[in-house]
């Protein structure tokens, strides 16, 4: 990876819990954690206890297949052992790595913030069922996808990879998809957001994690995070 992103202006539930429960536990206040979400200053999403004694930070791209393994894999344990019982919370940041990576992350951080990890799930669940024409496209798609004003990029994409059908079934329709597809604003502070993950915290791929502000090095599988959440939640 270069040290800087060139970016065009532009549940299944597991078995078992983190902590080996059956059930989500709740804290004494009755409030499940896993339900809660909120945002940051900087407009990262967090799920969970904002005040919980770990933070767990996701550097994730949509484009990534080991992300989309890695919220496969680890949704439900966290969600049921971490989050819900107010042990932890999870903070996603995006990454975005490519054209398409900004068109999905544009449509996350459009919906109301109290839908995101809605929409963010499913968009990493299903990345199997949407990906493929990433690999597949035409010359004239990736052109299309690079080159004219802003909103065309995005909006082609959106178009090739279906992803106005996936979220008009989701509660968005075609007209907020494309306000939301129009934000060059936004994609812009995501390519900086990215850029600065590489050249102040040393994030050089996805998945990447932090705890509590420190980078856990080559850590990018839920295998290799899980025995460290354990050890900080005992």
């Amino acid at each position: 990876m270069t040290r800087k992103l060139a970016i065009a202006t532009f549940a299944t539930v597991a078995a078992l819990a983190l902590m080996g429960a059956t059930k989500p536990a709740r804290p004494a206040g009755g409030t499940n954690w896993a339900a809660t979400s909120s945002v940051t200053p900087e407009g990262h999403h967090v799920l969970g206890n904002p005040k919980a004694p770990l933070r767990l930070i996701e550097y994730v791209s949509y484009t990534c297949p080991h992300c989309s393994a890695f919220e496969v894999e680890s949704e439900g344990q966290l969600k049921l052992g971490m989050v819900g019982p107010g042990k932890g919370a999870v903070e996603v940041r995006n990454f975005v790595r490519d054209p398409v990576d900004v068109t999905v992350a544009l449509i996350t951080n459009c919906v109301p913030a109290n839908r995101f990890f809605q929409v963010h799930t499913a968009f990493m669940r299903t990345q199997p069922q949407w990906i493929g024409p990433l690999s597949n496209s035409t010359a004239a798609q990736r052109r299309r996808w690079t080159t004219g004003p802003f909103a065309t990029r995005t909006r082609a994409i959106a178009s090739d990879f279906k992803f106005y059908q996936f979220m008009a079934s989701r509660g968005l329709d075609r007209p907020a998809m494309d306000r939301c597809l129009a934000n060059e604003p936004l994609a812009n502070k995501l390519a900086q957001q990215t850029n600065d993950a590489v050249e102040k915290l040393g994030i050089t791929g996805t998945p990447s994690f932090m705890i509590d502000g420190v980078l856990l090095a080559g850590t990018h599988s839920w295998d290799a995070l899980r025995p460290q959440i354990l050890a900080r939640t005992k």
